[in-house]
């Protein structure tokens, strides 16, 4: 459903292939491994289909079926050349359910319409993919045994129900099967069955929507098809080795069998370059040139593609919708900085542009001193305590850096708490309040997220059954620093956090960062951009006395210079969070993961090993300081942005 293409690509080795390097983490993070053992625990009685091979599986599924009543784990289906895996199979005389097991939360209380359509009556696209999922096994299933009768079922955490027992949470640790492996073995600690609980996952039916999808069509090279007649293209495509398309579009940006550059010689190759090419025509040289995938949050980049618009340097101002006017008192405009991205042209000329006046009007409001602070949070699916929800917010570790009106900085303080089976969120609280209570100075925060995680944690004090005595105090704390909506109105407290993303995104370009705000974008842009940051962190003056660091032992040179005159992103300077993964595969972690992870993805996984996984103590703490590292960084790097304006 991604792209027909994808599948002359999957499964050959001489392809770069990322999504094969992060998938394990990003289910470890995610929490998929433990639903899938706990929907488990449901159907106690199930007998788990483990043959080594495809054909041995299915063999092994046909025998169980002929029992009269059979619960079966991994039940193998195969059926005119197509073949499925169901998570948890119950066969109850000629009926059959399917259940599959996702990492992803419903409303058990709302019907199933409700939790899986949009206001349009449509599939809600947040849930398509699992559905299309469950249609598809439906569909093998039906051709393999066409007696029975199947019903599908999707089994997700379910946020109206609460966890009624204490430490659900540490149940079920997980262990890599081989040193440096992607493979995950998760183990059920004795008697977790019988102390788990009221169910928190809800198995809910769909039959309805599977048959909507195997009754409708399926576009396949841009041609609608009918569900079965474009499953037996694909697969015949597959068997056959033949390649379909390639049909280019806005899904190949975030291709994974992409390198990112064309392959030489004994590197892996790059499918994404081999379909422009034959879509296009394009030489290897073509691809020096930026295309309009990297336009930076422009939603119209498949109607730019089917013209034949390729390039960036190819758009036109129309192309963008822009009117082509000046950058106003508020900065710029999302249009500004396509357009700036697009023709390289922006007000003034020179390597990038930097709207002082707007900066100096936003500056006017800080009171010294200066607090940047930076969070890492998960959400984790199965709750530590009981009366918590799936997915509720965990927040373990802070950073916070402060400036001085002096321009003296220093790293004040931090928080990290990842004991396994403690839930650290009024630790959090309390340490973050303390950091910030000493004076009435300006805190910043890079985008939304520690604005977000701050009202979820206020909205979980609220509903605490059995408050501590704090928590009030804890309440005002959050909503003093916090904007929140309430019955439509925005509120802001009086000492709101300042959002730099934004300061960013309205006075700060440069062609480096595509157009993104990223603070993992502004970064290595700033140290490229700025003679100030250059020469304060051309020498090792951080982690020295004069520029303190909690974590960093030795003195610190941030900007430093390779052989080819480029100056290396600051992150890669500190070793990785995981020492058996290299920094690629840290950065596809972050990258690709999925809106859940964003950028924190590397973070969250390392919380969830250390929550979950058994781990030496050397290895538990090489993490742990890791993260420290990491989180320091990005309230350095905040203030490094600040430092780069304000010396403008």
């Amino acid at each position: 459903m991604e792209c027909p293409t994808k599948l002359f690509y999957t499964g050959k080795a001489d392809y770069a292939n990322s999504s094969q390097d992060n998938s394990f983490l990003a289910a470890l993070a995610e929490g998929g491994y433990q639903v899938g053992a706990l929907a488990c625990l449901m159907y106690p009685d199930g007998i788990k289909v483990d043959a080594p091979d495809h054909a041995s599986q299915v063999r092994q599924t046909q025998a169980l079926l002929a029992q009269e009543d059979v619960t079966i784990y991994e039940a193998a289906f195969e059926a005119q050349g197509l073949f499925v895996r169901v998570d948890i199979l119950r066969k109850r005389g000629p009926c059959i359910e399917l259940i599959e097991v996702k990492a992803k939360s419903i409303d058990g209380s709302l019907a199933v319409s409700s939790n899986f359509r949009n206001s349009k009556g449509e599939i809600a696209s947040a849930y398509l993919s699992y559905l299309r999922d469950i249609a598809f096994q439906t569909h093998v299933a039906r051709l393999a045994y066409p007696s029975f009768e199947f019903h599908s079922f999707l089994m997700l955490a379910d946020k109206s129900k609460s966890a009624t027992v204490e430490g659900l949470n540490q149940c079920f640790p997980v262990k890599r099967e081989s040193t440096g492996g992607r493979q995950i073995k998760v183990s059920v600690a004795p008697g977790t069955a019988q102390r788990s609980g009221e169910p928190i996952l809800t198995a809910m039916n769909v039959d309805g929507l599977v048959q909507d999808i195997l009754g409708g069509t399926l576009s396949v090279l841009n041609q609608a098809h009918p569900l079965a007649e474009a499953v037996d293209l694909l697969a015949k495509a597959y068997r056959e080795d033949q390649r379909l398309g390639p049909v280019p579009s806005k899904a190949c940006t975030t291709c994974e069998f992409k390198t990112t550059h064309p392959p030489v010689s004994g590197e892996p190759r790059s499918g994404f370059h081999e379909c422009w090419k034959a879509a296009f025509q394009w030489e290897d040289s073509d691809f020096k040139d930026s295309t309009v995938l990297d336009l930076w949050n422009f939603a119209k980049k498949d109607a730019l593609i089917a013209q034949g618009v390729l390039k960036l340097k190819q758009l036109t101002e129309e192309d963008l919708g822009f009117d082509g006017s000046e950058v106003g008192p508020d900065g710029m405009s999302r249009k500004h900085r396509q357009w700036f991205q697009a023709s390289g042209q922006w007000p003034g000329g020179g390597d990038y542009f930097l709207d002082t006046a707007g900066l100096a009007s936003s500056m006017k409001s800080w009171r010294y001193p200066l607090h940047f602070i930076d969070f890492e949070t998960c959400a984790v699916a199965i709750p530590f305590n009981a009366g918590h929800r799936p997915y509720e917010t965990v927040a373990f570790q802070f950073s916070h850096h402060v400036m001085q009106a002096d321009g003296s900085v220093n790293h004040q303080s931090q928080f990290l708490k990842a004991e396994p089976g403690f839930n650290p969120n009024l630790e959090f609280l309390r340490a973050l309040r303390r950091a910030l209570s000493g004076d009435e100075g300006t805190i910043f925060r890079w985008a939304t997220h520690e604005n977000t995680v701050l009202n979820h944690l206020r909205l979980q004090l609220m509903a605490e059954q059995s408050q501590p005595a704090d928590a009030q105090a804890l309440i005002d704390f959050i909503e003093s620093i916090t904007v929140r909506n309430e019955d439509g109105v925005d509120l802001e407290g009086p000492r709101a956090m300042v959002d730099l993303c934004k300061l960013a995104e309205r006075f700060y370009f440069h062609p480096a960062t595509r157009g993104s705000s990223s603070l993992k974008k502004v970064l290595p842009a700033l140290m490229r951009s700025s003679t100030f940051l250059r020469e304060l962190y051309g020498a090792p003056n951080y982690a020295s006395p004069t520029m303190p660091s909690l974590n960093l032992k030795q003195s610190m040179t941030w900007w430093v210079q390779d052989e080819d005159g480029s100056i290396r992103d600051p992150y890669t300077l500190l070793p990785p969070v995981f020492a058996d993964l290299s920094p690629e595969e840290l950065a596809n972690l972050d990258a690709d993961s999925g809106e859940e992870l964003k950028e924190g993805g590397a973070a969250m996984a390392a919380y969830a090993r250390l929550q979950f996984e058994t781990l030496d103590p050397r290895e538990r703490d090489a993490i742990q300081n890791a993260l420290l590292r990491y989180c320091e960084l990005d309230t350095l790097a905040m203030v490094m942005a600040v430092q780069a304006w304000q010396a403008r």
